[in-house]
């Protein structure tokens, strides 16, 4: 039998049938629509745990703090624990495999005056200065990263120049958004754990117009930033005016950190370093301990999701095989009349696997089309159910969720066509060999 005498014989004998072909497309259909929502949820859900930690920084991002969480096996708090962060700690992870780079943190606590009459405060985190730009700060929205040449740049998270400013004229203090490039500068260190020589004497830095501001970005956005070299700069300056009996201490504690930041060059390597830190004594903190339990999540979720649509596949295998069962009760005579005129065996089962296809591949395209409308409607009317739900397990205490909760990515859609189709000749299977095994003779019999 010919391929187009095949298809021409197969889709005549379900178009005989419209009303039983239809129910069971449905069915096909109902199945599709299931699997691809299901498992287009899982991925948008996947999607937005990933952007939430992006939200929170980068992934290959390790840090050693001085004062570390201890915590048990199943990330229980138990203690705090101090560590000695300091150069050597520094150099010696700066050589292990797979660290880009390796900066000290410091906190530096400034003041900046606007004229006499407007102060403002700037909480800075202090950095090498490639290391500013290795470790994931956002774009700039105004102004120009520090350079070798000119070091002397505070950059703003966003936030900072609405919140951060406020006018000192008067009793009452009314907030001031400072305005770059329209606002001069003036900074001064906050030394609070030294005293000073003389309270109305202290070291003034100019900045002017130097201020850089940052991109809006939850996790950056009310900090100041500045180069270590900066600060190494306007610290010496300024413990110059405190006592004598502070200056010592102040260059002493100078040299321990508060933290370490490493970037790693792959984040699949960020458990690799981890450990080798561990094993040097040290407590380390990275994006990790996020992604693997959010991860776990986000497969099992997928997972129920996928089990879910798959059971609605197996309720349409189950009516394929009993539509395809039923037709060849109803066609036993018309079986026996092509094996009385020389029909192949193999040709009446690639008849009966053809018809179950056919029904699996119309029943899956119309699900797909239907799969994308339904994708649609659940990122349009869905936003309060899923939002909680992806809140529920966020780490983060204040986002907005922006990503999709349903993503069709596209090999999806050929997928869930593939899927439909084999079930649909899997169903079609134990018919097809039925029908090849009925008698000729018997077959004649039959009245109909």
């Amino acid at each position: 039998m010919k391929i187009s005498d095949l298809i021409k014989m197969g889709l005549r004998n379900l178009s005989r049938r419209k009303a039983r072909t239809a129910l069971t497309v449905v069915g096909v259909v109902i199945g599709t629509i299931s699997i691809v929502v299901m498992i287009s949820i899982g991925i948008g859900m996947n999607t937005g745990f990933k952007s939430q930690i992006m939200e929170l920084g980068s992934l290959t991002t390790i840090t050693i703090s001085k004062y570390a969480d201890i915590k048990n096996d199943k990330g229980e708090y138990i203690d705090t624990k101090e560590q000695i962060i300091n150069e050597d700690l520094l150099n010696t992870v700066k050589n292990l495999d797979h660290v880009k780079t390796a900066s000290p943190v410091l906190n530096a606590d400034l003041t900046l005056m606007i004229g006499k009459k407007i102060e403002g405060y700037g909480y800075s985190l202090v950095m090498d200065l490639e290391a500013l730009k290795e470790f994931g700060l956002p774009d700039l929205a105004y102004g120009e990263f520090p350079t070798e040449e000119n070091q002397d740049v505070i950059i703003m998270g966003s936030e900072v120049p609405k919140n951060n400013f406020y006018s000192t004229q008067g009793y009452d203090w009314k907030s001031y958004e400072f305005q770059p490039g329209k606002d001069k500068l003036l900074a001064y260190m906050n030394l609070y754990n030294y005293e000073l020589e003389n309270p109305e004497k202290r070291a003034e830095f100019y900045l002017g117009y130097n201020i850089a501001v940052l991109e809006p970005n939850s996790q950056y956005d009310y900090m100041c930033y500045m180069s270590l070299d900066t600060f190494n700069k306007w610290y010496m300056k300024s413990i110059e005016y405190l006592k004598a009996s502070d200056k010592k201490k102040a260059i002493r504690d100078l040299k321990e950190y508060q933290q370490i930041m490493l970037n790693v060059d792959n984040v699949k390597n960020v458990d690799k370093v981890e450990k080798k830190i561990k094993e040097m004594g040290y407590q380390t903190e990275s994006l990790n301990s996020f992604t693997q339990p959010l991860e776990q999540t986000s497969n099992m979720m997928q997972m129920v999701l996928g089990g879910v649509g798959a059971v609605a596949m197996l309720v349409s295998a189950i009516s394929i095989a009993n539509t395809m069962i039923m037709s060849i009760y109803e066609r036993t005579k018309e079986i026996g009349v092509m094996k009385v005129l020389g029909c192949c065996i193999t040709d009446i089962k690639k008849l009966f696997l053809f018809e179950a296809g056919m029904i699996g591949l119309i029943g899956g395209v119309i699900g797909i089309g239907l799969s994308y409308i339904a994708s649609f409607c659940i990122n349009k009317y869905g936003k309060p159910l899923f939002e909680a739900l992806m809140k529920s397990t966020s780490v983060t205490y204040e986002n907005t969720i922006t990503t999709n909760f349903s993503i069709i990515p596209f090999w999806l859609p050929f997928l869930a066509a593939g899927f439909a189709i084999a079930v649909g000749v899997i169903s079609g299977y134990y018919p097809a060999k039925r029908a090849t095994k009925i008698s000729a003779i018997e077959a004649m019999k039959t009245e109909g």
